[in-house]
């Protein structure tokens, strides 16, 4: 049965679609069956992991809308293990088109019931905003990563997206949890990325992930080649990042043992 996580923020360019990518395929080099959904109308996780959106004929809008069989619309992806349920620019239409539907806030849901049997992870890449697809999303989920970057503004809008959680908790998921808050594009040289990780600490404390995101050349320079950094270049910096981040995900919930001195150098 697989854990499924949705990568939630309404902020944009904090991580989101980069972390669904490369945590992915991180658990799939580690050896777990993961499944990306591609909930963006944007579509980046999808062409991130090397999918052309003109030869995507069925995508997460047709399991939505139409009530498509997931199961034909998911592809294998490059690396073993892994798979992409891909979006398609339809997406931006399927939040009025569900406005009618029974259970609306529930759809999601029901498409990947009939699949997640076959995975280990599920990992929802949210857009940037706190639509229907969204809540869809958080109503699905088991748990939520929060990308938040070291940036000035790292703190903005926290407090409706905890908000938005706290309404889905009562209304609609009672069993979904905040896996942790992810500090993404950290540079230790800046004071202001050192303060905003001591913020974050500060205020959540042990609901923060240990590993730390740092800006990396190779991470933005990946997805342009349709590769996790993982594949692109295992020895860089923003692999062993989400590497780690994939072992301290499996830690957090009691799927494997990591001995220190096997685990990466952040």
């Amino acid at each position: 049965m697989a854990k499924i996580i949705a990568l939630a923020n309404q902020k944009g360019g904090v991580g989101k679609t980069t972390t669904a990518i490369n945590l992915a395929a991180s658990l799939a080099v580690l050896e777990y069956n993961v499944l990306v959904i591609d909930a963006d109308p944007q579509a980046n996780a999808t062409s991130g992991l090397g999918y052309d959106l003109r030869e995507v004929e069925t995508s997460i809008y047709e399991c939505i809308v139409d009530g498509a069989d997931p199961k034909t619309a998911i592809q294998a992806g490059e690396i073993e293990h892994l798979y992409l349920l891909p979006s398609h620019i339809d997406l931006v239409g399927a939040e009025i088109e569900m406005l009618n539907m029974p259970d609306r806030e529930k759809v999601l849901k029901s498409v990947i019931n009939s699949v997640k049997d076959q995975f280990d992870f599920i990992l929802i890449d949210c857009s940037p905003s706190l639509g229907l697809i969204t809540v869809n999303a958080l109503t699905a989920a088991d748990s939520v990563i929060i990308p938040v970057q070291c940036e000035y503004f790292a703190l903005e809008g926290l407090g409706k997206l905890l908000n938005t959680i706290k309404i889905i908790q009562n209304r609609l998921n009672p069993e979904l949890e905040i896996e942790g808050f992810l500090l993404t594009m950290y540079d230790s040289r800046l004071r202001l990325s050192n303060q905003v990780v001591e913020e974050v600490q500060k205020h959540f404390q042990d609901m923060v992930f240990e590993t730390l995101i740092t800006r990396n050349i190779k991470l933005s320079e990946a997805p342009s080649y349709g590769k996790a950094v993982v594949m692109y270049d295992a020895s860089s910096k923003g692999a062993m990042n989400y590497l780690n981040l994939a072992r301290e995900l499996l830690q957090k919930n009691n799927m494997t043992k990591i001995d220190n001195k096997d685990k990466v150098a952040k």
